[in-house]
């Protein structure tokens, strides 16, 4: 029989404030990205401007975020933090367990290698070179053997439906196709986190809904992502939604609510 003095089990909300509440403690390993009370200034000619003013933030292995907010809300330095691009003035950043924000630039490179694969609105493929060998690159610069390249970037592009234009180059395939390259390209060092920033920001309107299909593909499939975006329509394609205003967060939501809320008042959930 079940004790009724039990404690229930904590929402996955208190979950996240529980881990992120205590300063200095090793998230568990269900944590992919745990930031407690994260801060970034710069002086822009003598100005100092409070980009994050500290930001708490807890995503578990395997989860799909979606981040936005308008100009000016940090969401563009909160990006440069996850991705080990900078680091912050205060606060801690702990990336699949390992404490982040107090490393030095080499050792960043390091992690930002092996962790994170990232997807920018621009495609970035060599020209000349087939989607295979796009997607090789990063294995070339990490010394994996030729048939183990092949093998894995293969892989990824099948994972992103694209094993049927290995040999194309990127003036044969369409944007979309482009972009489901260099998503291949992002996840063939398997890495702990594929962060997206504005992935859809070049493509029309049912292009876009077709790469959002393969990111929600690849959550369904176990791949932690994170999004960065200022379109609600594409944010509401994840499975949570974080909206900052002011260097803060001002909501973090489940899919459900934050349709609802799109649905009632449009874009104006961002300003």
């Amino acid at each position: 029989m079940t004790n009724e003095l039990e404690e229930a089990p904590l929402s996955t909300t208190a979950e996240r404030r529980a881990v992120t509440s205590v300063s200095g403690v090793t998230p568990g390993q269900e944590w992919a990205i745990v930031a407690r009370g994260l801060k970034r200034e710069y002086d822009m000619g003598g100005e100092i401007v409070r980009a994050l003013r500290g930001v708490d933030l807890a995503v578990r292995r395997n989860e799909y975020v979606a981040i936005m907010g308008p100009s000016g809300s940090g969401k563009s330095t909160l990006m440069n933090l996850i991705g080990c691009l900078d680091t912050p003035d205060a606060g801690e950043y702990w990336l699949n367990g390992q404490l982040v924000s107090g490393m030095s630039d080499d050792a960043l490179a390091h992690v930002r290698n092996k962790e994170i694969g990232f997807v920018f609105q621009t495609f970035n493929l060599l020209p000349r070179s087939t989607a295979l060998q796009n997607v090789e690159l990063p294995l070339v610069y990490a010394g994996v053997s030729g048939d183990e390249r092949r093998q894995r970037a293969t892989e990824a592009l099948e994972s992103v439906e694209l094993g049927s234009r290995l040999d194309h180059r990127p003036n044969e395939l369409s944007g979309g196709q482009r972009q489901r390259v260099a998503i291949a390209r992002a996840l063939v060092n398997r890495p702990a986190i594929l962060l997206a920033d504005e992935p859809t920001g070049n493509l029309d309107s049912r292009t876009s809904e077709d790469i959002m299909r393969v990111f929600s593909g690849l959550s369904d499939h176990g791949q932690t992502v994170i999004m960065v975006t200022h379109e609600p329509d594409i944010a509401a394609h994840a499975r949570r939604v974080i909206v900052l205003r002011d260097g803060l967060v001002e909501t973090d939501e489940r899919r459900e609510n934050f349709h609802e809320r799109l649905s009632a008042f449009g874009s104006s959930v961002v300003g």
